[in-house]
């Protein structure tokens, strides 16, 4: 029983199998350097933060946020699902910290109201 997958699990495996067939192909042959070398780059940061993603554990967090999204963002991250197998809350999660985290003036804001604010 453990060796059952669902039907998004077969839909993806069937996804990634062909993109990796024809990266392999571009490999191969060679061709056009320079786009090679541009694809071999965006790989490059593409792995890093995927890298990041995965190893990101948010199996400690237990608050809750509802969030509402427009419809194309919510294809995106649906999509994102469907050809990584990471789930939508951790994205959400881990891109609201980088967010946090590349934006520290965000945090010296809410320090600031905090201070101002009569408890």
């Amino acid at each position: 029983m453990e060796k059952m997958k669902t039907l998004a699990d077969q839909l993806r495996e069937q996804m990634s199998k062909p993109a990796d067939k024809l990266t392999k192909e571009v490999r191969i042959t060679g061709s056009k350097k320079s786009k090679t070398t541009a694809k071999k780059a965006a790989k490059t940061t593409e792995v890093a933060i995927l890298t990041a993603l995965i190893g990101y554990d948010n199996s400690g967090n237990k608050s809750m946020v509802h969030a509402r999204f427009d419809k194309q963002t919510v294809d995106v991250m649906n999509k994102f699902k469907m050809a990584t197998g990471i789930e939508v809350t951790k994205f959400v999660s881990f891109a609201v910290k980088h967010f946090l985290e590349t934006y520290p003036e965000l945090k010296t804001i809410i320090k600031e109201y905090i201070q101002n604010t009569d408890l």
